[in-house]
């Protein structure tokens, strides 16, 4: 038997069309992967400062997120601000700004809080929950933004400005390019169901071994295996979680190798220790084997997607390009991994926008850890 090593890939897709993309495009087995040489375009291994830089960052996340929980209806979000290497906590009144200063973390006064933006997403979802639309809460800009794809009709485009205008300095409505859809294809890849999707990260519950993807993937077959044949058998779907969430897990039942790393498509890989949340202005890299190693910013958290499919929620929204065939891909930062590829819009040649999973929440979920 051919051993197998498992590492992030993606899985195979036809659509050449850029859009929103999710569980809707189901790759071909047969579909050719770009080649490790052609697909990397960068090596996230940083230096010795800068691997300082993002601790730095990170742990003043925690302390920003930890003033903003206490903080309650005054704070209005997070996010980090690279040029000048620090934590930015939004609020609506100028005396909390000596408490977030207490942390390390700059103060902003901003017009809404939190509350009075999710009023808005709450709207949104019971009156214009529309396939091929997106809201998320953009802390940079105090405001909602929503975009809707090609899709989406001229009346349909009325019912969400019917939501928009009653919220006008609140709300940012755009059109995006293409289709909204899930990206599935890919080259080191698990097949199930005549389809192939990509491996997220391996992980374990005590000595039983398993692997994370997307649940779009895992909706659509109940057996996995390493090649399109379908003779070397990975294991068997253990659960799966598509719409609402983006996440499944298949249990490994054989001698298939699977370490716990992502391939940067380099010829070499990066070792994963540990699971964490994103944060707003975080640099992350995205491994997917249609276009091998991209790298970004994430630009909001908690997205609603809504796909053809239905709707996922809790998303992270990046500047992190992807295509068919990288869904299910590792999102990651240096050793940590933060997200499941599950679908955008746009591609890596004109720049889009892609939606991770939150893999803490799958990890969660499953009872599972990453090694």
């Amino acid at each position: 038997m051919t051993r197998f090593s498992m590492r992030s890939s993606a899985v195979a897709a036809a659509a050449a069309a850029a859009g929103l993309v999710a569980a809707a495009l189901l790759g071909s087995p047969s579909a050719q992967a770009t080649s490790p040489a052609q697909a990397s375009r960068a090596d996230p291994t940083p230096s010795v400062t800068e691997a300082d830089g993002k601790n730095a960052a990170r742990s003043q996340a925690r302390a920003a997120a930890g003033i903003e929980r206490q903080l309650g209806t005054d704070a209005a979000g997070t996010y980090y601000q690279a040029r000048s290497d620090t934590m930015v906590v939004n609020v609506t009144d100028r005396g909390d700004f000596r408490s977030v200063r207490a942390v390390g973390a700059r103060p902003r006064l901003v017009d809404f809080d939190t509350d009075q933006l999710t009023r808005v997403t709450d709207v949104l979802a019971s009156r214009a929950s529309i396939p091929g639309t997106t809201w998320v809460i953009d802390p940079r800009g105090n405001e909602v933004d929503v975009t809707a794809d090609r899709s989406v009709t001229r009346a349909e485009m009325a019912r969400l400005r019917a939501v928009t205008t009653q919220f006008p300095a609140r709300t940012s409505l755009d059109r995006m390019p293409g289709r909204l859809k899930p990206l599935i294809n890919g080259g080191q890849a698990i097949y199930g169901g005549g389809s192939r999707c990509s491996l997220g990260f391996n992980v374990r519950s005590g000595t039983t071994y398993y692997l994370l993807t997307a649940g779009h993937c895992t909706n659509i077959a109940s057996s996995w295996y390493t090649n399109s044949s379908q003779t070397t058998y990975i294991g068997p779907r253990a659960g799966t979680s598509f719409p609402g969430n983006d996440y499944g897990i298949v249990r490994y039942s054989s001698s298939v190798s699977h370490p716990g790393t992502v391939n940067l498509y380099n010829g070499s890989s990066r070792d994963i220790t540990a699971a964490a949340n994103a944060y707003v202005g975080q640099y992350v890299s995205r491994s997917g084997s249609t276009t091998g190693l991209r790298s970004g910013t994430v630009q909001a958290l908690n997205a609603t997607v809504n796909y053809q499919q239905g709707s996922v929620y809790g998303l992270i929204k990046t500047n992190v390009c992807a295509e068919g065939g990288d869904s299910g891909g590792s999102l990651f930062d240096r050793n940590y991994a933060i997200g499941l590829t599950s679908g955008g819009s746009g591609n890596c040649s004109t720049g889009g926008t892609t939606y991770f999973q939150p893999v803490t929440e799958a990890l969660s979920a499953y009872g599972v850890s990453v090694y």
